[in-house]
């Protein structure tokens, strides 16, 4: 059963079959994580020349979300370690506490703990140490595996209320000047973004991944970031319809549309920063008046996960395009499928408040969702 074949009215039925994790994939991936996770805290810095203390260990990427893909064991685990004070000190010293965590991970393999496959990192200072483990006596099956990334990271929030996070904490970020590098630091944030959405969203979450899956093995590298597709699918979704219940293929079908007016996204969210703070306000401007698209991290507004790569942009949007036609988007009577109302674009709004568009175009709404090809803002 072949996404691209399926009709409009079986998206459903193939989300149910093919994407959601079954109770002993979840229970298998739940498993690894304890074990990585137990490790880091009560092992993993035992016998370090330097004192460590880890202050949490928090599960963040898909299995965090609650987005999961059948079949797609991945799991991202944040350390935070009391050790850094500062983003500065987590760019600067994150390579060596990786470089302990594996050779803490090998250790474990020489004693048959279990088994771990590392991969090659490229970089001088990666953000994350990326293995894969697998033979352990508590994994369900031998053979079977889940992928980790393990990311240190400097405990920004502290014991974090989930309500909007003060200005000064963002101001830190924003001083620091190395845009999106410390998004790890905001990953009970990105959780916190998603937690509470109604399930049939995040089974359209899922759908939009697979399809973006599906595009990145058919056309390879480069095409953006899976995370803007996520972003991308709450948005479609909060603007054109906003109900626990909807027809998927519509949603389906919103995304898809999105994808191909790629030149004039420009969207955020207000949630967690916002205007109020006048550093913020004023950086947020600039954000905001980049080249499209941008799609703003809702937990972190220095990461514009939608920017920088405008050519896998056009190479999604025309994958995008040629979708259109396939079955998934055509109804029960051969008409295709309609998409959400979802503007992208306005130029009628009042101007009275916020100094965000090239031409010095003041807005008094509360929240920007889009902008138009000529830099006019649309607030919701």
């Amino acid at each position: 059963m072949e996404l691209k074949s399926t009709q409009a009215r079986d998206l459903d039925t193939f989300i149910e079959n093919l994407l959601l994790p079954d109770a002993q994939f979840r229970k298998q991936v739940k498993q690894a994580i304890h074990i990585i996770s137990t490790f880091l805290k009560e092992r993993c810095f035992q016998n370090s020349l330097e004192p460590v203390r880890v202050s949490k260990v928090v599960k963040g990427g898909s299995s965090g979300k609650g987005t999961t893909l059948r079949g797609r064991s991945d799991a991202d685990l944040v350390v935070f370690l009391n050790n850094f004070t500062s983003y500065g000190e987590q760019f600067n010293r994150r390579a060596e506490f990786i470089q302990e965590i594996r050779r803490q991970l090998e250790a474990c393999q020489r004693e048959r703990s279990f088994e771990v496959m590392f991969h090659i990192n490229e970089f001088e200072n990666p953000r994350a140490l990326s293995f894969r483990l697998s033979q352990h006596p508590s994994l369900l099956n031998s053979g079977e595996f889940v992928e980790f990334d393990i990311l240190p990271a400097y405990d920004a929030l502290g014991q974090w209320n989930k309500s909007q996070i003060s200005p000064q904490i963002y101001i830190k970020l924003i001083n620091e000047g190395k845009e999106g590098e410390f998004s790890s630091c905001f990953t009970e944030v990105q959780r916190s973004f998603l937690k509470g959405r109604p399930t049939k969203l995040k089974s359209l979450i899922r759908l939009v991944k697979h399809w973006f899956q599906e595009c990145r093995e058919d056309l390879g590298k480069p095409l953006p970031q899976q995370y803007a597709l996520e972003l991308l699918t709450v948005y479609a979704w909060e603007e054109g319809c906003k109900e626990t219940y909807f027809n998927t293929a519509q949603g389906f079908r919103t995304v898809l549309d999105l994808v191909l007016k790629y030149k004039q996204l420009c969207i955020f969210w207000e949630k967690y920063y916002d205007f109020t703070d006048p550093f913020i306000k004023q950086y947020l401007k600039s954000q905001l008046n980049k080249p499209r698209p941008v799609i703003l991290d809702p937990a972190d507004p220095t990461g514009n996960v939608a920017g920088g790569n405008e050519y896998g942009w056009e190479r999604l949007a025309q994958e995008a395009r040629t979708w259109l036609y396939y079955p998934c988007f055509k109804n029960w009577d051969g008409s295709t499928v309609e998409p959400w109302h979802v503007s992208v674009s306005h130029s009628s709004l009042p101007c009275t408040l916020h100094p965000i568009c090239k031409f010095g175009i003041y807005f008094s709404f509360p929240k920007i969702v889009s902008c138009g090809p000529r830099g006019l803002g649309l607030f919701h």
